[in-house]
């Protein structure tokens, strides 16, 4: 009896730790929203749409592929990593295949916190943990842009993730890891150029989502911020832009080479930054060198080591 007294005990003990753990899980992985009575009024800018479009490489990923018009947003592109292979969704006005039906804060939601309309955690290969930075009238002036661009039908093939990776309420726990939920905040002690600059590079830009390394669980390793590292996509080496790689570069090169791709060497961009290019290339002057001045203020910081060629 004294045997399933304490068997009894331990069984009510662990039913009981079970459900608080579950209850804490629950509540931690519940996805956040922005809820429309939060948002204040606001006209919005197509113009400065376009330019938040540009500037955030919203056509690199979410174009049709192998067609020419970058503004067919219909979605479809592979993004490829050690979890999977994710396909970038339709992002075009279409009512049905697209975000037509979204409203303002649907759209504020899913760059800010990461979560759809249906109230689902979206997978981090969106970049939400740059755009939480974004300004709440950026987003909003890109949505109204967008509605602006071409419907396009047909939906985007489902992501290929496995198990455990597919479960999406789990992402609630990796966004309480790496999701800080820290607007973009300007520094006084900088000038209004610096922090144009960090807020295109950080926010908008993302530069960092592909210009760092990550950790096991796929999280920036914060301390060597753009210090480079493996291509995220799983192929290549992206270079170092803190100080360690760029210091043999002035701002005039940084602020040249996202106008036209060259390099102080006469090189060209490649690979996945030949997109990039194609972006901030319509940028303007400004705000080119904005990003120049922020890039060549970063401190010098080692990246991983890269691996030696074969052969």
């Amino acid at each position: 009896m004294t045997g399933l007294r304490v068997l009894k005990r331990f069984l009510i003990l662990f039913a009981f730790f079970f459900a608080v753990g579950l209850g804490a899980y629950w509540w931690l992985t519940i996805p956040a929203t922005v809820a429309a009575s939060t948002l204040p009024a606001h006209t919005p800018d197509v113009a400065n749409g376009k330019l938040v479009f540009n500037a955030g490489g919203c056509a690199s990923c979410h174009a049709t592929p192998k067609q020419d018009d970058k503004l067919r947003l219909g979605g479809g592109l592979p993004l490829t990593s050690p979890f999977g292979t994710f396909y970038a969704p339709n992002i075009s006005p279409d009512p049905t295949a697209g975000i037509g039906r979204w409203s303002d804060a649907d759209f504020v939601t899913a760059l800010l916190k990461g979560t759809s309309p249906k109230g689902e955690h979206y997978f981090p290969a969106f970049p939400y943990t740059s755009y939480q930075k974004m300004t709440s009238g950026d987003a909003r002036d890109l949505f109204a842009y967008i509605k602006t661009l071409p419907q396009v039908a047909g939906k985007a093939p489902d992501h290929d993730v496995g198990f455990p990776f597919d479960l999406r309420r789990n992402l609630g726990v990796w966004k309480w890891l790496f999701l800080d939920g820290k607007p973009f905040v300007a520094d006084s002690s900088k000038s209004p150029q610096w922090n144009r600059g960090a807020y295109l590079v950080n926010a908008l830009g993302h530069c960092a989502e592909c210009h760092s390394p990550r950790n096991v669980l796929g999280g920036l390793e914060e301390k060597q911020r753009f210090a480079g590292g493996p291509n995220p996509e799983g192929q290549g080496w992206v270079p170092n832009i803190t100080q360690r790689g760029l210091k043999d570069w002035s701002e005039k090169d940084i602020a040249y080479f996202l106008k036209t791709g060259e390099t102080p060497e006469g090189d060209t961009a490649g690979g996945s930054m030949a997109p990039v290019i194609r972006n901030t290339t319509q940028l303007d002057d400004d705000d080119r060198a904005a990003m120049a001045i922020y890039l060549k203020s970063l401190p010098a910081v080692e990246g991983p080591p890269k691996p030696a060629r074969k052969g």
